[in-house]
């Protein structure tokens, strides 16, 4: 299974910064240990014109040259650096070469990304650039060049926190399926309607957060037929998150992830997917919960590599 990481790129944080941008590598170094079956790829860098699918030009222009108000990089929550600005672009790269890779081999991963607060114009909540958004569009123009039937995807986002920036990027297309699982009273405040929201109490634990996954996979298979999926993993439901408010288990996360990767092996439908949130107490646990989402992703990989051609 190929897995693009993006690490190379630190971002110069103040101290006492409240994102973890360490995981990554912590991340990466535990996959070369302990999952020898994964090729581990520098992430491509993002184009203007890759970008510019979903972005404005005056957005892209902005975050590349610094010139972006002081008020839209307070919403995205770093400060503006030349590493900030390749770091989004790359991992962009990152998440649009799994997605191509998915489409050739099945399954592909993204170590960073699950930027889902960026919004055309502008980003938040740590996010930059879309990179699910611009992946999405991007292999619906590629696909357009042998099919004049329009690409259909499903991304399914299970971050703790609703993608706000997702569901205003595809809001009223209907080639484009947007599933988010959330906590109802978390980050974002306002939120935006996407194609299927389901909103999870406080305090929420395993056998009712899975019950939910049923349900809206459910719903998903009821109202659309996705070509390609895109999954948002991300570690924030997690009973150790500072910023998720939910009581997932280590188990009870396995579990969701097993669910999402059986829904797309029983239809046969390629995946690309990205790590999303992670805000854990202790970072292993959040370290911890990314290596149990590319085991398990590892192993339906090698079904894609062995099932008849």
């Amino acid at each position: 299974m190929r897995v693009f990481y993006t690490d190379r790129f630190v971002l110069p944080l103040p101290v006492g910064h409240r994102f973890p941008m360490g995981k990554y590598r912590l991340l990466r170094d535990r996959l070369e240990r302990e999952l020898p079956e994964i090729r581990l790829t520098p992430a491509p860098r993002a184009t203007d014109g890759e970008l510019a699918l979903v972005h404005t030009p005056a957005y892209i222009q902005a975050i590349s040259d610094g010139s972006v108000d002081p008020r839209v990089m307070r919403e995205i929550g770093f400060p503006w650096s030349e590493a900030m600005a390749e770091r989004a672009r790359h991992s962009v790269g990152a998440t649009i070469a799994a997605a191509r890779t998915a489409l050739a081999e099945g399954v592909a991963a993204n170590i960073a990304g699950g930027t889902h607060h960026s919004y055309a114009d502008k980003g938040g909540g740590f996010c930059v650039f879309n990179d699910a958004a611009v992946a999405t569009r991007l292999m619906q123009a590629e696909h357009a060049r042998v099919d004049r039937r329009p690409l259909r995807v499903a991304i399914i986002d299970l971050d703790v926190h609703q993608g706000n920036g997702t569901a205003h990027v595809f809001r009223g297309d209907d080639t484009v399926f947007t599933l988010s699982l959330h906590g109802a009273k978390n980050f974002p405040f306002r939120k935006e309607a996407g194609s299927l929201d389901a909103e999870l109490p406080d305090g929420c634990g395993d056998d009712e957060y899975l019950q939910a996954l049923e349900r809206a996979l459910g719903e998903l298979d009821a109202r659309f037929e996705p070509q390609f999926a895109i999954y948002l993993a991300g570690a924030d439901p997690h009973e150790g998150d500072r910023l998720g408010r939910l009581k997932l288990t280590f188990d009870g996360l396995e579990a969701r992830d097993r669910r999402v990767f059986d829904w797309a092996w029983q239809r046969r439908l390629p995946m690309a997917f990205a790590m999303a949130g992670g805000y854990g107490h202790e970072l292993e646990n959040t370290v911890q919960v990314q290596l149990n989402t590319f085991r398990v992703a590892a192993g339906y990989s090698m079904r894609w590599q062995n099932r008849p051609r």
